[in-house]
């Protein structure tokens, strides 16, 4: 078993932000193959919040039915879930903050490919 090593050892901080995930089936558009702990997918704002032509490095990092943070890297993620999200760039946390809201919708994203949907659910750094 690849064990995960928690993002809070890494980034020594909490996460930035919890949502609830849903990954979009093949059919409708989504991944072919399964994902696992450790992707680094990037963050959309659903509205229009987005900086023109950026990309935000927010990553996240699937937690289990108790919250816990899911440390085997072998075994894939549910499709639906909760996930911590780690703002990667500290020069964007300003905007981020003044952006993110409880209840506000993104997407999850491999290149320009929309993978996942997600919801804000709760503001843990960026309150």
């Amino acid at each position: 078993m690849e064990l995960h090593r928690p993002y809070t050892d890494i980034f020594k901080r909490n996460a930035d932000f919890r949502v609830n995930y849903r990954y979009y089936s093949y059919e409708e558009g989504g991944r072919w193959n399964p994902v696992y702990q450790g992707i680094r997918s990037d963050f959309w704002y659903k509205n229009e919040g987005n900086l023109k032509n950026s990309i935000y490095m927010i990553w996240p990092e699937f937690e289990d039915a108790s919250r816990n943070v899911i440390l085997d890297k072998s075994e894939p993620i549910a499709l639906s879930g909760t996930a911590r999200m780690w703002i990667i760039s500290p020069d964007l946390i300003p905007y981020h903050k003044q952006h993110l809201t409880l209840g506000m919708s993104g997407y999850f994203q491999e290149g320009g490919k929309r993978t996942a949907e997600c919801t804000v659910t709760e503001l843990i750094n960026l309150r």
